[in-house]
């Protein structure tokens, strides 16, 4: 049976068989097994905050209560040629693990380096180096969530979430994102669950070719044929499944110009925002916890005002450091990173303003793109041209007056940051915005306008501002052609992106 549990933060989860045998009314040693659904904390009455659980227990020599798990198909008809995935981030990695369990033996293209190549080039930008216009915190093996806080929530509703969670841990994430309310890895153990599913899928037949970018498609009859990758080899295919991610700018040009259908889309720009971590804690519980008691507070705002502005909170990372998340040369954007212990000084989130195509400064379909350039190349600029990155106080800003250097919350952001205006690079229909958000979520999370906190521009990449269109099929108008994931427009994270690459997977199998 199912019951509802609940501990004191510092309570031993050793403690949940007791309280499930009070529940069922026998003896603690008579219960044969328990098994934990979901954890969620609680902490509407600060700061009696209280840990809930809901579990499944069962007396001994009763059968265990375990909730089935969905399994995607796992045969295939034999086809005369072998499907491409073009990408090898989260819609990427799962589409080639589906197609891999199936027979079908993909052969996965990746732009960018293996996650152990990623790793040392990163590093080396953040120190100072140089940037690394294909192998970096967007391309490489794992795709932009290698390098970020892991995190697993989604608001999408699908029967495939239990496998995607199942199989992360089958691959090394820790069991307790099965159960946790608002599960993540963290970016160090996400990595080595990303090396342990590349090399199954290789186990299993299938081919992951790094540093191998998709320069063209061979198209003939209104049908993909072909693949074109760097160095000119062409690989025949009569399916081919796009995951390429939200900053593969240079290939949805390409697609612009053969006519591949797309449409713009709705997105979001802002900044990095920046928090004492133990701020933070302290508003969300009423006090500051230790660490055996309760993790790092996170949050999720939004707010929206009548004439039709709106902004939010995103991507939030308690512990965690706001990372350059640059892809092309001379343009600086940022990205939020944790690690499993999430035991950094500082809170940051994605601050942003939700931005539709009417409000695009450019039209036609990559309009959006093109303002993600200007908003970099100006940030960039701002930040002394060597990928420093334009920072201010939220006082400074909400008072109109440069900053000049940091308070009490010092910036994480590497290689460094430039005290200025954030006005002289954002766009005044952010700036705006994010001036008379601020105080209303301080409203909702006390703390959040401290004048020391701070943001650091430009963040640019939340999600792709273009839509490559599909039909029922998961089918481009482009026969064999199958967008797919966060950069064909049709997921906005980790979970979600890896759902779409196991649908479209199922549709070729």
């Amino acid at each position: 049976m199912t019951v509802e549990i609940t501990l004191r933060p510092g309570e031993s989860e050793d403690k949940l068989r007791f309280y499930a045998s009070k529940v069922l009314k026998i003896k603690e040693k008579d219960v044969g097994g328990l098994r934990i659904l979901k954890k969620s904390i609680d902490a509407r009455k600060k700061p009696n905050v209280i840990i809930n659980y809901r579990v499944s227990v069962w007396k001994k020599g009763e059968k265990p209560d375990i909730p089935p798990v969905y399994a995607p198909k796992s045969s295939a008809e034999s086809r005369a040629k072998r499907p491409v995935v073009v990408g090898f981030g989260p819609a990427g990695m799962f589409a080639a693990l589906v197609l891999s369990e199936a027979g079908m033996k993909p052969i996965v293209l990746e732009r960018g380096g293996s996650v152990d190549e990623r790793i040392g080039k990163i590093d080396g930008f953040w120190g100072g180096g140089a940037l690394d216009p294909e192998t970096n915190v967007q391309f490489g093996e794992g795709g932009a969530g290698t390098f970020s806080d892991g995190k697993l929530t989604t608001g999408t509703k699908d029967e495939r979430i239990s496998y995607v969670l199942n199989r992360l841990v089958g691959f090394g994430a820790e069991e307790h994102i099965l159960w946790d309310s608002k599960p993540h890895i963290g970016t160090d153990r996400l990595r080595e669950v990303v090396r342990n599913l590349r090399e199954y899928v290789i186990s299993l037949g299938a081919e992951v070719r790094f540093n191998t970018k998709m320069t063209a498609l061979r198209v003939e009859d209104g049908r993909v044929t072909g693949a074109r990758v760097s160095g000119g080899e062409i690989i025949d295919c009569d399916a081919l499944i796009l995951a390429i991610g939200h900053s593969a700018r240079d290939t949805v040009e390409y697609l612009e110009e053969i006519g591949v259908p797309m449409e713009p889309k709705a997105f979001s720009m802002g900044v990095r925002i920046e928090h004492g971590q133990k701020s933070v804690d302290f508003a969300q519980y009423g006090f500051i916890p230790e660490r055996r008691e309760l993790p790092p507070a996170d949050y999720k705002l939004s707010v929206s005002f009548p004439e039709g502005d709106s902004a939010y909170t995103f991507c939030m990372c308690p512990g965690g450091y706001v990372v350059a998340a640059a892809s092309e040369e001379n343009r600086v954007c940022t990205n939020g990173m944790s690690y499993s212990d999430r035991a950094g000084e500082n809170a940051n989130a994605a601050l942003l303003v939700t931005l539709t195509p009417d409000k695009f400064p450019y039209p036609g379909v990559l309009g959006g793109m093109r303002w993600q350039r200007d908003i970099e190349s100006a940030a960039f600029r701002l930040g002394g041209g060597d990928y420093s990155a334009p920072a201010q106080r939220v006082g400074d800003f909400l008072a109109d007056r440069a900053s000049t250097g940091a308070g009490k919350v010092i910036p994480t952001y590497k290689p460094g940051v430039k005290w200025c205006d954030l006005r002289d690079c954002l766009p005044e229909v952010i700036t705006k915005t994010l001036k008379k958000s601020i105080p209303a979520l301080a409203g909702k999370l006390r703390g959040f306008d401290d004048p020391d906190a701070v943001m650091t521009a430009a963040e640019t990449r939340s999600s792709s501002p273009v839509r490559i269109l599909r039909g029922a099929g998961f089918e481009s108008e482009l026969k064999g052609l199958y967008p797919c994931g966060e950069g064909a427009g049709y997921a906005g994270g980790i979970v979600s992106a890896a759902v779409d690459g196991v649908r479209v997977s199922e549709r070729l199998i």
